[in-house]
């Protein structure tokens, strides 16, 4: 796959222009080590021989990294005469790209949906900022999700990582539990980051879980940054343009899924910027309101960053 690299003397990011672009690796140098999670079956291209599963089009050739999410997010979908894959279909597909003077442009046309995606990357000192364009190419209204699949994984993430949002973020847990062996958060709605928990009590998600805990998803409303620390302090801090995309996607999953796709090897999570919720397709989102709208031949651009945090020690 070709490969694009944006580098200097703190930070080095690599793109997958021919799956997604994926950013599949964020090199901290002053530290040694990547901050995006590097998922067990590898980078791949195809996995020949598999049947077809509009869940497995996304997760066997998933790498970790983060991936642009449109126009669907999460489960398969049948919306308006087209088939959806999970988190289909910009992500699964090869983008064209243009170097520029400190970055990148990378540019997609869906095939299932009349929309572009223009995304401009510029490294600049310890962080990336993007600049994205949206645009229906049809004459009539389209819906679509948009959102930035975000993970974090080891050697990087860590039990008692920190996660730090602004005050007063609703937590909306997922409505059934996302595993058969159980949940972490009781439904009904919370405020971050101490809500109700499955056992007894109340659980803490600003703090990230032991390995082994269970697998879990909740979504988080009136964030427009986060940051995400080890206990020293270093880490990473996203920014975005909350009224594009208001909601926040938290996505655990410890070990505890033993069959396919992790088979006990992910340690993971994510913290993924949305245009809407939940991770049920984009029909259960139009259905819900959350749903982006674009008018005929409707723009909307978005801009997000990420900056290291820590000091240069």
């Amino acid at each position: 796959m070709r490969t694009v690299v944006l580098e200097n003397e703190h930070l080095r990011a690599v793109f997958l222009p021919d799956k997604g672009s994926d950013l599949v690796e964020l090199f901290d140098k002053a530290r040694g080590i990547d901050l995006a999670w590097r998922s067990p079956m590898g980078r791949r291209a195809a996995v020949p021989g598999g049947a077809p599963d509009p869940v497995a089009a996304f997760l066997d050739t998933y790498p970790g990294g983060w991936q642009e999410v449109l126009p669907n997010g999460g489960a398969p979908c049948h919306y308006r005469g087209a088939e959806l894959s999970q988190h289909g279909e910009v992500s699964g597909v090869p983008w064209a790209y243009q170097m520029i003077e400190e970055g990148v442009i990378f540019t997609v046309e869906t095939a299932r949906f009349p929309l572009r995606v223009t995304k401009t990357v510029r490294l600049r000192g310890r962080g990336l900022e993007f600049a994205e364009e949206l645009a229906n190419l049809a004459p009539v209204e389209i819906e679509a999700m948009w959102g930035q699949h975000i993970t974090f994984g080891e050697p990087f993430l860590a039990p008692g990582h920190r996660i730090r949002l602004p005050s007063g973020v609703t937590v909306l847990p997922h409505e059934t539990a996302i595993h058969p062996a159980g949940r972490r958060v009781l439904p009904g709605r919370g405020t971050w980051p101490v809500v109700a928990a499955v056992a007894e009590g109340t659980t803490d998600l600003s703090v990230v879980p032991e390995r082994g805990g269970p697998s879990d998803i909740v979504y988080l409303h009136g964030a427009s940054w986060y940051e995400i620390t080890a206990p020293d302090g270093h880490g990473l801090r996203v920014d975005w343009d909350a009224s594009v995309l208001p909601y926040l996607w938290l996505w655990q999953e410890l070990g505890a899924t033993v069959d396919y796709p992790w088979w006990g090897r992910a340690y993971v999570l994510g913290l993924e910027p949305f245009s809407s919720y939940p991770t049920d397709g984009l029909a259960e989102a139009v259905r819900n309101g959350t749903a982006l709208r674009l008018d005929p031949y409707e723009r909307r651009t978005l801009e997000w960053s990420a900056h290291l945090l820590g000091g240069l020690s």
